[in-house]
């Protein structure tokens, strides 16, 4: 467990880069949709660096919080929490004004039978939190599934790639997206439209599911047979950093790891790490939904964590019996209907 309690504490330390961008970001930070899988690490994370650039800036995070126990480690961390229903216009117009804002809010799972509620979180909302933030800068979650499946050999969509997404979830994505930059236009607010693709941590993610199927000996799908993954700490990094990348009109920014990496390999790893021999069902098709992040290593580098430690403390992680987080991707799906 010390390499895992190791790469625990390196997701939460801020690296030399992220504390002087942070002396860059003037004011404070506010984190709207913090409960997520993601949210309460970057709210962490930017408290350290905050505190490590000696800022003084509040780092605030804002969720509806059904997780009692994730706002009190929140706020054990000096983070801010408040309890908010963002959907609520009277709660929306009570938060603070601050001049930078991570938007995290959003809702993938459970669209397919519910589609009025995901467009309402995922384009209405947008419009609501833009029209109160638009003398901020705004750095907005949005995701690769806005792209289109493109032949595996292409190396990913880049930013200049027409979106074109399969299925109500990553079109209510896009009109997210639509919506932050109608009003960067109007108002001139800067934003930077945060594209993500797939982040991962030994808990949850691409890399956890394929290996609980090796290692149960449940087959692995391979009609989607390539994936990009990038670790959970590196990309909360990136999110922090983006702020000082925000302009108007908004600029799209790709991020995930530098590997297209074949879903087949993956479960060929844990296969040896689990001596086990992986399961194959289906066969790869000649299309993927990837991204090419090569925009974001020039402005960030590459991400610090490797696919191969990824790989090894997934393994070790499931080996030893380690909590796991309920939140499928459903990355096999092609589709786009969660």
């Amino acid at each position: 467990m010390h390499e895992l309690a190791e790469l625990e504490t390196r997701m939460l330390t801020p690296s030399a880069a992220l504390i002087e961008d942070m002396r860059r970001i003037n004011g404070d930070i506010l984190l709207l949709g913090v409960g997520g899988k993601m949210g309460p690490s970057m709210a962490q994370l930017a408290r350290r660096a905050a505190d490590a650039a000696g800022t003084g800036q509040r780092i605030i995070g804002v969720s509806r919080f059904s997780d009692t126990k994730a706002r009190a480690a929140l706020d054990a961390a000096g983070v801010e929490t408040l309890a908010a229903d963002l959907l609520d216009d009277a709660a929306l117009a009570e938060l603070p004004d601050v001049p930078n804002v991570i938007y995290l809010a959003g809702q993938k799972f459970g669209t397919t039978g519910n589609a009025a509620f995901t467009w309402a979180m995922n384009t209405y909302l947008p419009g609501r939190v833009a029209e109160k933030y638009r003398n901020s800068r705004i750095v907005a979650f949005s995701t690769g599934n806005v792209y289109p499946f493109l032949p595996v050999s292409a190396g990913g969509s880049s930013e200049e790639q027409p979106a074109d997404p399969r299925g109500e979830y990553g079109q209510s994505c896009l009109g997210r997206e639509r919506i932050f930059q109608y009003f960067s236009e109007k108002y001139s607010t800067p934003v930077l439209i945060y594209r993500l693709n797939y982040a991962i941590d030994y808990r949850y993610g691409v890399l956890l599911e394929i290996a609980r199927s090796v290692q149960s000996g449940r087959p692995v799908d391979l009609s989607t047979g390539h994936v990009n993954v990038i670790w959970q700490g590196d990309a909360n990094e990136v999110a922090l950093r983006s702020l000082l990348h925000c302009a108007a009109p908004a600029k799209i920014l790709n991020v995930t790891g530098p590997e297209t990496v074949s879903v087949r390999w993956l479960a060929q790893q844990f296969g040896t790490l689990f001596n086990r021999e992986p399961v194959f069902v289906h066969t790869e098709e000649p299309t993927a939904l990837l991204s090419n992040a090569a925009e974001a290593h020039r402005l960030f580098g590459y991400p610090k964590v490797t696919l191969k430690e990824m790989i090894g403390l997934t393994a070790d992680w499931l080996i030893r019996g380690g909590e796991l987080l309920d939140k499928p991707t459903h990355f096999q799906e092609r589709e786009g209907k969660f």
